[in-house]
């Protein structure tokens, strides 16, 4: 592993919140730009209360932050974590082909 890269725990806690089809609907509500719990339950057809339960799991995995704007609590995507977990996910495809690419050399010279 390169250093920088997320530990392979950090990547499986990462897709595990992210297979939510309400914490992906969240998190790419997100990716427009920072919300807080109440503006994300007005735009996604999920309650306020489901929406605070839902960003603790994708704060608790590291992929969004917390930014007090006066009284409000808005939530951010960390677009580092984001990338760190695209470059493992990218290495591990990268390697899977290498490993296909001599099975076929190795089967198509026997």
């Amino acid at each position: 592993m390169s250093s920088g890269a997320l530990p392979d725990g950090t990547v499986v806690a990462m897709c595990s919140a992210l297979a939510d089809e309400t914490r992906w609907s969240i998190l790419t509500t997100l990716g427009e730009g920072d919300a807080s719990a109440s503006a994300l339950a007005r735009r996604l057809p999920v309650t306020r209360q489901a929406i605070a339960k839902h960003l603790a799991v994708l704060h608790e995995v590291g992929l969004v932050e917390t930014v007090q704007a006066g009284r409000e609590v808005r939530y951010r995507v960390i677009g580092t974590e984001l990338s760190a977990m695209a470059r493992r996910l990218d290495a591990i495809g990268t390697e899977w082909d290498r490993r296909l690419a001599t099975i076929k050399h190795l089967a198509e010279n026997i």
